[in-house]
């Protein structure tokens, strides 16, 4: 390893060091991530500086719109770097967090790829964190296995998934471990840990460290993101262009510059994913100051949506254009052993949407269990014979700023009101306890979900919505709701497991956030300090 001199620059940790400290955090580790952090955090304060002052002009009346400084690179004719074998065919992906269990079983779906997620569906406990770093090198190095309380022993398969890893975005940092006393950015990390102790494993299986970037807002984030993977192969002595990362389309200011963000990863890129449960919050927050962007209830607004079928339309498009695979969304259905035809409804809906994606272009798509990779698959085998549809020809598509920003119509409910509130509720306090992935009604939950819940509420709460029965919301009449759904869920699950839970403090972090003057970036990040 040859990285920059870390003189003067001090590693410390808020945690006990033990075994798993001990495995993860060797000393060459330590140095790595001093590195990054040394080289990089300058700029990701910068970019967090750019993203606010993008926020204020917004708020001043700015509106968005594709970049004209730009429009070279979007006009020109040039592709990203050819597709690694083993990426060749991603018509399903399975995701979920870096527990053991999981990535066994993942790994062993029969899906294509497995995105093991540091960030939406895991809770960023420390330990859940450094164990999932050990997880996931044992899974490299095929020796990870897996012994239930039951008894039952878990191991992988001789074929397994791809394997893919998301970090953390640029937004967060990891409280417990510190760089001169600051506590080093989440993303740096997530990736530093990874690449450092996978690289050489996986180049040795004929792989490579494979990434998924989440909630970047422009091509700058994507530069920052290039620069640190060039970095890091050069300080690890891997050829450049190793490291691929598709990146999430999760935030409304990205889907302006999907082509500029294809470029500045050109080297490094494996496409792009509409992250659509994050973008639908992104549309909500990024305009969340306008009393005339006010969004119907959350099930109302589908991909069917103008906004949103646009989006997908520019995505596929873009990344056809440049060579590389344009990734569908998450099928959230869990199956339902329980009742049969709700169970024949849910897969239906899985069908349906798995339709709308690979007709529209697609090339791969998201499911969040194992029981729906075969639905996925059966839809896309019969749709697209062949590996990916990136040399499919297709109309070209003309999809304007007004069309990325059309507001959906619907309408506001009771029962859209108490459903945000429950859903929302139900996730936080599971997360609060360490668990950030939570079957809620039938789907698979992660942050979104409850994000998109509480930033409805917010937005409801202080443009006064009016509702379907003619009532006007206001911050206290959703307050007050928060109260009733909280009862119905102590009444479902019992006295003693509610005074064990930490439903009171999630319930507080709604109210909090519900009635700040304005709106809470991240839920995520006022929830962090409360865990572990």
């Amino acid at each position: 390893m040859s990285v920059e001199p870390a003189i003067q620059s001090t590693f410390s940790l808020t945690v006990p060091e033990g075994a798993a400290e001990a495995a993860v955090l060797t000393n060459d580790a330590r140095q790595f991530l001093i590195a990054l952090a040394n080289r990089f955090e300058g700029r990701r304060q910068e970019i967090l500086e750019a993203r606010r002052q993008r926020l204020a002009q917004l708020h001043a009346g700015a509106t968005l719109d594709f970049l004209p400084e730009t429009a070279p690179i979007r006009n020109a004719d040039w592709k990203v770097a050819p597709i690694p074998d083993d990426l060749q065919d991603r018509r399903v992906e399975i995701t979920g967090p870096v527990d053991r269990k999981m990535i066994i079983n993942a790994l062993n779906s029969g899906a294509n790829v497995f995105m093991a997620d540091f960030e939406d569906s895991n809770s960023p406990t420390w330990d859940n964190n450094i164990q999932g770093q050990i997880n996931l090198y044992d899974a490299n190095a095929r020796t990870i296995t897996f012994t239930s309380p039951e008894g039952k022993t878990y191991k992988l398969n001789d074929k397994v998934a791809t394997l893919l890893v998301r970090p953390r975005g640029w937004h967060l940092v990891e409280k417990h471990v510190l760089i001169d006393g600051a506590p080093i950015s989440a993303s740096l990390f997530d990736f530093g840990l990874y690449f450092f102790h996978n690289v050489r494993v996986l180049l040795d299986r004929g792989s490579a460290p494979y990434f998924y970037l989440p909630k970047m807002e422009g091509h700058r984030e994507a530069r920052l993101w290039n620069d640190v993977f060039v970095f890091a192969q050069e300080a690890l002595g891997v050829p450049q262009g190793t490291i691929r990362a598709t990146v999430l389309i999760e935030t409304i200011p990205a889907a302006f510059e999907m082509d500029e963000i294809l470029y500045e990863l050109r080297d490094h890129s494996a496409g792009l994913n509409c992250g659509r449960w994050d973008y639908i919050f992104s549309f909500i927050k990024k305009f969340s100051h306008r009393p005339d962007w006010v969004l119907p209830d959350r099930a109302q607004v589908t991909m069917e949506k103008h906004f949103l079928a646009s989006y997908v339309k520019l995505l596929i498009q873009t990344c056809h254009r440049r060579g590389i695979h344009a990734m569908g969304g998450m099928a959230a259905q869990i199956p339902i052993k329980s009742d049969p035809e709700a169970n024949n409804r849910a897969i239906a809906k899985v069908q349906a949407d798995k339709l709308r994606e690979v007709l529209a272009g697609h090339d791969g798509t998201w499911v969040a269990h194992p029981g729906l990779i075969a639905t996925a698959k059966a839809v896309f085998d019969e749709h697209m014979p062949t590996a990916n549809q990136i040399n499919v020809p297709r109309p070209p598509v003309d999809v304007t700023a007004a069309d990325l920003l059309k507001l959906p119509e619907g309408e506001i409910t009771q029962a859209g009101l108490e459903m945000n509130i429950d859903v929302g509720l139900q996730y936080l306090e599971a997360w609060l306890k360490g668990n950030g992935c939570v079957p809620i009604y039938n789907l698979m939950e992660d942050a979104a979900t409850a994000e998109i819940s509480r930033a409805q509420l917010w937005q409801w709460a202080h443009h006064g919505a009016r509702m379907s029965d003619g009532r006007q919301l206001s911050v206290d009449a959703v307050i007050a709701t928060i109260p009733k759904v909280l009862d119905n869920l102590r009444a479902r699950i019992g006295d003693e497991a509610y005074q064990a839970s930490q439903f009171p403090l999630a319930a507080r972090l709604f109210e909090e956030m519900t009635r700040a003057d304005t709106f809470p970036e991240f839920l995520t990040l006022a929830a962090y300090e409360h865990i572990d």
